[in-house]
């Protein structure tokens, strides 16, 4: 069977695929979740890099937000990786920024709720998390995700991005049409840019945190056509 591996984006952490995770165990997965350190895109690369020598087999590796820009390094040369899966994620072309992409398009709102710590790094105000990330999701589950949220370094979205994967292997990509923290339009251009077979849902930023069950219906049906 095919591996899942699950990448997080900023401000969350591996908890993010918590009810997914559940969800793909009951469709016969056994689907690992990285830890990004998130204090560079090179040490980000690493960590996925190193989950994924641990894994026997075929493998879709996920990217979810920044966890895309992530997938897109890591799985240069691993031979294992036979397709990625961008869920509502940055999908950067070499030499390019997950903050330049980010600033392509009007209509996110983490600007209004970016807070920065004394020693350099960042964080979403707690009260708004939910309404930036998934707000159509449950309050208890997003206030959850909040109090866990991973505090990335200040510039890691302005590391350029390599030569990327996506060029190598299929790609899927899951467009949220309500997402307030990545615009749409700047998803559907991504998508087509990758040649990616791509799904709608009507959902915000984050589904694992609204739609974990549909997600990982979602990746099984992915890995049943590898």
């Amino acid at each position: 069977m095919t591996a899942i591996v699950l990448v997080h984006g900023l401000w969350a952490d591996g908890s993010a695929w918590s009810e997914t995770i559940t969800a793909l165990h009951a469709l016969g997965h056994e689907p690992i979740a990285v830890q990004l350190p998130l204090e560079s895109l090179e040490g980000d690369v690493a960590a996925v890099r190193r989950v994924l020598s641990t894994v026997d087999g075929p493998v879709l590796l996920v990217g979810w937000s920044y966890g895309g820009a992530v997938i897109t390094n890591a799985a240069v040369g691993q031979e294992q990786v036979k397709a990625l899966s961008y869920i509502a994620a940055f999908a950067p072309d070499q030499g390019e920024s997950v903050s330049d992409i980010a600033h392509r398009h009007p209509g996110s709102l983490i600007g209004e709720h970016f807070k920065v710590t004394e020693d350099g790094h960042s964080y979403l105000d707690r009260p708004a998390y939910g309404t930036v990330v998934a707000a159509d999701a449950p309050a208890e589950r997003t206030a959850l995700a909040a109090a866990v949220q991973k505090f990335p370094r200040l510039g890691i979205d302005a590391a350029p991005s390599g030569a990327p994967a996506w060029r190598e292997v299929p790609v899927h990509y899951l467009i949220a049409t309500q997402d307030r923290a990545l615009p749409t339009v700047t998803q559907h251009e991504m998508a087509g840019r990758i040649g990616a077979q791509t799904t709608e849902w009507d959902t915000g930023h984050g589904p694992m945190y609204s739609r974990p069950g549909d997600l990982a219906t979602y990746l099984d049906t992915i890995t049943k056509g590898l």
